[in-house]
């Protein structure tokens, strides 16, 4: 469960950072949001992200008043697949907070999501 300002937006970013989906919308969940006087799938208040692998934990991202103010006391690791990775990760809206590099034994960087989440980015292991 992530707590956040803007539910969809974050599903879109950690659905392919992660190699999940965003759930679709049937009619009848539309149909339920229309009752709640929500404007569709942008203005839901929790969306999920579906795993690939049913053995994986399905995501939730929902929306609460209060902004992000300290660092995160949980956060995801993402083990990169290749080089590349990475800048597909940043175009998709993450910026770095801390670099590759940056403290002297530790191989990976720290990134934020679109809302200042912070989650560790690992390169691809050798071999």
């Amino acid at each position: 469960m992530f707590d956040c300002a803007r539910p969809a937006a974050l599903a879109r970013f950690w659905a392919p950072v992660l190699g999940y989906r965003v759930r679709e919308y049937t009619e009848e969940d539309l149909a339920w949001l229309r009752e709640q006087g929500f404007d569709g799938p942008e203005h839901d208040p929790s969306v999920a992200i579906d795993p690939p692998d049913d053995r994986l934990p399905t995501i939730w991202f929902n929306r609460v008043p209060e902004p992000k103010n300290v660092k995160n006391r949980v956060h995801l690791d993402v083990n990169l697949t290749d080089a590349a990775e990475a800048n597909r990760v940043l175009e998709l809206g993450a910026t770095i907070v801390r670099p590759f590099g940056a403290v002297e034994g530790e191989d990976w960087a720290i990134f934020a999501d679109p809302e200042g989440n912070e989650f560790c980015v690992f390169p691809p292991r050798e071999g």
